[in-house]
């Protein structure tokens, strides 16, 4: 058989084969590359003389193949030859990854010793079949209230972040992670500022969370592989743990920095850009990422916080529509109230979980119902309130809601140091709900009382 026919049928195998292509072109962030039959997807070495550079294939352009570096492509020249590894994504996965923080490629960048014991996993698996997920019945705590009780969320739910910079969408992250019932916590830092890393890790996280949770780092200055490889990384590192019968809470900061990574790749192997400069292949990939997370049968169940970036506060912007599409309800962060001091700045009104009714009693839903009614009443009449042309007793509903205003926002408002048990926070909840139900009752009777009497002379008059 053909020698190199007998290397390309090794492929499915994936094994590390030695696939051997010399570079004949660079186009902007992108080599072409001779003489390497591989397929997209494949990792690969381009031996510079400097160092060994990695690099991975995104395409091909007839018989050349088109490879993205991991790295800068300075240093690099005509006829290096470039060296082929897997055929497929891997990552190494395993137990002793808990407490660390590691790359893309699942190596350790917190100083400490090499991760022992991993296992290799795919980056990018075949999807599950529908018929292996279990129905959402069961709730899961994040330790955040205003999400526990009006956003309440199952294990294996998918729920998006939506909010602008600086927000505080990675202190809520960091405080979920904390927090959480979940047995592991998966955190991927996807296109984050370098500076803001080590403030997750060592604020906002801290040395508790960190114990039980597992740190996957892409900063924005590396290359948009390894931004896209760490998100991949990241959902292949919570399977595992799913496997294993845990409960993962995986977190992504942010869904729209992979989305801009996945743009970047897409324009240097020539796709067109589509909506807004996104290319066709940033919403084929969006699901296949988004899907990974779910409660499957036999196993654990993987919860996932996605952080998308709404630049602008527009919410209409084409990640943030069609991820909202995808997933399985959406947490709002509103500028305003993070402007008030309300922290965190959860606009209860506009955030929705999908699974609500299935994870909660229907005391609970009752009462949720109750103190939404309230804070849309209050958010009707606010500007009148403010300059004082509101009249009292004009709406029941309203002059409820006025009364309780600071008491529903002190139930949704939580400190980094304030705990709160999730049955304790509940108690709070349906109590302010009996209440307002009380306070309303009477005003209606007041109110029809007044109505009554001041019809009365008028029906004597005419008498």
């Amino acid at each position: 058989m053909n020698p190199l026919r007998a290397q390309i049928e090794s492929l499915a195998t994936l094994q590390p084969v030695r696939v051997t292509g010399s570079v004949a072109a660079l186009r902007g962030l992108t080599l072409l590359v001779d003489d390497l039959p591989m397929p997209v997807g494949s990792t690969v070495e381009v031996l510079c003389a400097q160092r060994i550079k990695l690099g991975e294939i995104v395409g091909f352009d007839r018989d050349k193949a088109i490879v993205m570096l991991l790295d800068q492509t300075s240093g690099v020249r005509p006829g290096d030859r470039v060296v082929g590894g897997h055929a497929s994504g891997v990552v190494p996965v395993g137990r002793r990854m808990l407490g660390r923080v590691v790359d893309a490629l699942g190596r350790p960048i917190d100083g400490g010793p090499p991760i022992a014991e991993t296992i290799g996993a795919p980056l990018s698996p075949s999807p599950l079949s529908p018929l292996r997920r279990r129905t959402i019945n069961e709730r899961i705590d994040t330790g955040v209230r205003a999400v526990d009780l009006m956003t309440s969320v199952g294990k294996g739910q998918r729920m998006g972040v939506f909010a602008g910079p600086g927000v505080g969408k990675s202190t809520l992250l960091g405080t979920i992670a904390k927090r959480t019932s979940a047995d592991v916590s998966v955190i991927a830092l996807i296109g984050e500022r370098g500076r803001e890393v080590r403030d997750f890790v060592e604020g906002s996280l801290g040395p508790e969370g960190l114990a039980r949770s597992v740190v996957v780092v892409a900063t924005s200055d590396e290359s948009p592989l390894l931004r896209i490889r760490a998100a991949m990384a990241a959902s292949s590192i919570a399977e595992f743990f799913r496997d294993q019968g845990a409960d993962v809470m995986l977190m992504m900061d942010s869904i729209t920095r992979f989305a801009q990574a996945q743009r970047q790749v897409g324009l240097s192997v020539g796709e067109p850009p589509a909506t807004k400069g996104y290319t066709p292949s940033v919403f084929s990939m969006l699901p296949l990422l988004l899907e990974r997370a779910g409660v499957v049968e036999g196993a654990g169940s993987i919860t996932a916080f996605y952080a998308i970036l709404v630049e602008g506060d527009d919410m209409t912007e084409p990640i943030a529509d069609a991820a909202r599409g995808i997933l399985d309800g959406h947490v709002i962060l509103s500028r305003k109230l993070a402007q008030q001091g309300h922290y965190p700045a959860i606009d209860v009104l506009d955030s929705i979980s999908r699974v609500a009714a299935e994870v909660c009693d229907k005391q609970h839903l009752a009462a949720r119902v109750q103190l939404l009614r309230l804070l849309a009443a209050y958010r009707d009449v606010e500007e009148l309130v403010q300059i004082g042309a509101y009249a009292q007793g004009s709406d029941p509903v309203a002059d409820v809601a006025i009364v309780l205003k600071e008491r529903i926002d002190d139930l949704l408002r939580q400190g980094g140091a304030d705990v709160e048990p999730f049955d304790d926070a509940r108690k709070r909840m349906l109590s302010l709900a009996v209440e307002a139900g009380s306070m309303m009752h009477n005003g209606a009777q007041n109110r029809q009382r007044r109505q009554q009497a001041a019809a009365q002379p008028a029906a004597g008059g005419r008498a």
